[in-house]
């Protein structure tokens, strides 16, 4: 493969088919956070506690298995590349995997119950890693131009939130339909996955045929032990703040989806609000997503601009908790919609920060090692996820939830500012904290060119 240079353009297809590898990873991934809880707890029977614990045991996994798949996706050797393989034979056997988590067994014990649970969302998190780690590298290989980098990942935003509001419209009635009716069906949950799936499997076999890796890692390069790697990890300061940025984002982001579909069954008493929420938000998620270079444009800085969208986004959540969509329709979408589209704008700049760090830290260290920083950046994530999810799966249990009930007072309460207030306070704290990354992309360019100089 061709080492590009820092002007190396990438083709309108091979943007387009990296961001069909998001809607993938939506089908998958976004079915998991906004659906999986209530799968255990209304469905399959299992108490929040279970899941609490579940969602936080899981990450000691993840934090075996990241680093692992990271450094193997960097020493992989192959005609297509080092990620691309990845995706290849990584997506069929995930989607698979994603139809068995989602399938109940009510003539399990409770202990059954926990044990299958445990195994196939083990295997489901390992499977989605060794798919979703090795994506995320390669927008990094695809090219070294910044705003090239930023229009691919701004490409992979567009579809993201294209494929969740799509998910989030349809999957209610998409399980009612293949099931009994209800959202509490089995079989309709185990149907929506196979779909899913599918969809999981195909749109990643798209990305590997329509993308190129064209950024190579110097042979001298490629044979650092993990303990050297993690030293020039720890001296990569934009890294570090793009690993902060990503727990924040996973803690607030699933903890809050996990709520949603809580939220209009229990608070709005009507859980097919939760399709039309998901329609009215789809346009401002792909406006938002489109903005991200403008907004880069004009602060010089991904960290700020991802600060930026993340204050709006914040006092947008906490201004919606005083609305309601059943009295207050107008106003509640607005800021719902408002909300949505600093969201979409935010996940396109943190997710464009991470590809800059890897030639930050070439530069600063001389280690070149794509997928295994971005398996921190994927562990952070998850961290975050697994601390947002059980978090309010122990509230909610503490507050007394009980499956398919009236629930108290207390209960909706802690529901309805899971959904507002305190994500919305915060993504405020989120945005000072991205204030502190400071690679410019002035700095970027200086960084570009004296790696290149480097290797004349």
């Amino acid at each position: 493969m061709k080492t590009t240079s820092s002007k190396g353009k990438v083709s309108f297809l091979s943007k387009l088919a990296y961001g069909f590898g998001d809607v993938g990873c939506n089908f998958s991934w976004s079915f998991v956070v906004s659906f999986l809880m209530i799968f255990y707890t209304d469905v399959f029977g299992v108490s929040m506690a279970a899941v609490a614990t579940l969602m936080l045991v899981s990450r000691i996994w993840d934090a075996v298995n990241d680093p692992i798949i990271g450094s193997l996706s960097d020493r992989t050797k192959s005609r297509w590349g080092r990620y691309r393989p990845w995706l290849l034979f990584g997506a069929p056997i995930t989607g698979l995997i994603l139809v068995i988590c989602f399938w109940a067994h009510p003539d399990m014990n409770s202990m059954g119950k926990i044990i299958y649970m445990s195994i196939t969302y083990g295997l489901l998190v390992l499977g989605y890693t060794c798919v979703n780690l090795p994506y995320g590298t390669l927008c990094g290989a695809m090219t070294q131009n910044i705003d090239e980098r930023a229009q691919i990942n701004t490409s992979r935003s567009v579809a993201a939130m294209i494929a969740i509001g799509i998910i989030n419209i349809i999957t209610v009635p998409l399980v009612k339909y293949c099931g009994d009716g209800t959202l509490s069906s089995a079989q309709g949950f185990i149907g929506v996955a196979a779909i899913y799936g599918l969809v999981f499997t195909f749109c990643h076999w798209f990305c590997f045929a329509k993308t190129k890796e064209v950024v190579e890692i110097p042979m001298s390069q490629k044979a650092y032990p993990i303990g050297e790697q993690l030293k020039a990890v720890v001296k990569n300061k934009p890294f570090l703040m793009a690993v902060v940025g990503q727990l924040l984002f996973g803690f607030i982001l699933y903890g809050r989806n996990a709520d949603l579909i809580y939220y209009f069954k229990y608070v709005e008493g009507n859980e097919d609000l939760f399709s039309f929420f998901s329609g009215v938000i789809v346009i401002p998620s792909i406006i938002g997503a489109a903005i991200f270079p403008l907004v880069f444009k004009w602060t010089g800085n991904k960290g700020w601009a991802a600060s930026v969208f993340s204050v709006l986004m914040g006092v947008s959540m906490v201004v919606l908790y005083f609305f309601s969509p059943n009295e207050d329709p107008v106003l509640f979408y607005t800021f719902a919609a408002l909300a949505q589209f600093f969201f979409s704008g935010f996940n396109t700049a943190i997710y464009a920060i991470i590809p800059d760090c890897v030639e930050y830290g070439e530069w600063k260290t001389g280690i070149r090692n794509d997928g295994f920083q971005y398996s921190f950046i994927s562990l952070a994530n998850k961290i975050g996820m697994a601390l947002g999810t059980s978090l309010l799966a122990l509230v909610m249990g503490w507050a007394g939830y009980e499956a398919n009930v009236e629930q108290s007072e207390t209960v909706k309460e802690v529901i309805h500012h899971a959904f507002s207030t305190v994500p919305g306070i915060l993504w405020i704290i989120t945005a000072g904290i991205m204030l502190f990354y400071r690679l410019s992309r002035k700095e970027y360019n200086q960084i570009i060119n004296e790696l290149e100089n480097r290797k004349k």
